[in-house]
């Protein structure tokens, strides 16, 4: 974030990674998605775009690459901003992603190190998006024809949908901190923001929404090498009275997640009449305290 004249602040943020699903032109909608959420996080306006990518040219037809990029100009329009140019290479294994611009007023700006204690916590989708493509993928192979992967249909609906209008609520209402969910699980971004906080917080498992099908392959062993990684590194961080199993949901990777939003208790009716107003999806998930850093999961 960078205050660049006035109560006006730029706002600048990249991403990119490998295709999570096999249609091209997807995989840069959701790539797209995923790359402008962290600007919607903070409260700020997308109003450019840069494409990165890798390619395997000697691989794959430019055609794929076509719709790779088409995918992810299409989402950044529906977003309202132009991707205006970018960088590609050649790589063994494609990659895609935007740097994206946002600006924002100075006092719009949301961080995400000012959450209070006695805030609500708010998620705008479910998770478990990590899990479900991880079962896909494996499934999808001849060997376990005879067990059909999970459908992606409901997974993609929500990896492809915009931050946008939950972020917009969220500045309207005005809110004490937020961050979006991607990579480190709600788990890891909900650490980054009580520590950046000196907060803890409590959160209800049993409020989180979660991707049908996403517990069953969990149970049936899929999972990402990313929640795997996200489980065993915040595990003596975390205060667990839950099943494990339900712990490590909650450190799914995700791609492309929703906004966790801390919200202050007198703008709470506020914000879920908002939400309801407007047709957009919310759970109340806990709280935050004031022990510092202290997360716990409870049902």
């Amino acid at each position: 974030m960078l205050r660049i004249s006035g109560d006006q602040a730029i706002a600048q943020t990249v991403d990119f990674f490998t295709p999570i699903v096999d249609d091209p032109y997807l995989f840069g909608a959701i790539a797209a998605a995923n790359s402008v959420s962290d600007i919607y996080a903070m409260g700020a306006t997308p109003i450019l775009g840069l494409a990165i990518a890798a390619f395997p040219t000697d691989v794959l037809p430019l055609e794929v690459l076509e719709e790779i990029l088409r995918g992810g100009a299409e989402k950044a329009r529906e977003a309202g901003f132009p991707v205006a140019g970018g960088h590609t290479i050649i790589d063994d294994v494609p990659k895609y992603g935007l740097v994206v611009t946002g600006v924002v007023g100075v006092d719009k700006i949301v961080r995400n190190s000012t959450a209070k204690p006695g805030d609500t916590l708010m998620l705008t989708k479910p998770i478990g998006n990590g899990i479900l493509v991880s079962a896909y993928r494996a499934l999808s192979q001849k060997r376990f024809r005879r067990n059909g992967p999970p459908d992606l249909t409901e997974a993609t609906r929500w990896m492809t949908l915009l931050n946008r209008d939950a972020a917009k609520v969220m500045s309207d209402v005005g809110v004490n901190a937020a961050t979006d969910i991607t990579g480190y699980g709600l788990i890891g971004h909900l650490l980054e923001v009580c520590v950046g906080s000196k907060v803890g917080a409590e959160i209800h498992v049993g409020n989180v929404p979660v991707l049908a099908g996403a517990r069953e392959s969990l149970a049936r062993g899929f999972r990402p090498a990313g929640t795997v990684r996200n489980a065993e590194a915040f595990r003596r961080r975390i205060d667990v009275r839950v099943d494990e199993s339900e712990y490590t949901l909650m450190c799914d990777a995700q791609t492309s997640g929703g906004l966790l939003i801390s919200v202050p208790p007198e703008r709470v009716a506020a914000f879920e009449q908002r939400f309801r107003d407007g047709g957009l999806f919310y759970a109340n998930i806990g709280i935050v305290t004031d022990r510092s850093g202290a997360v716990t999961l409870v049902q």
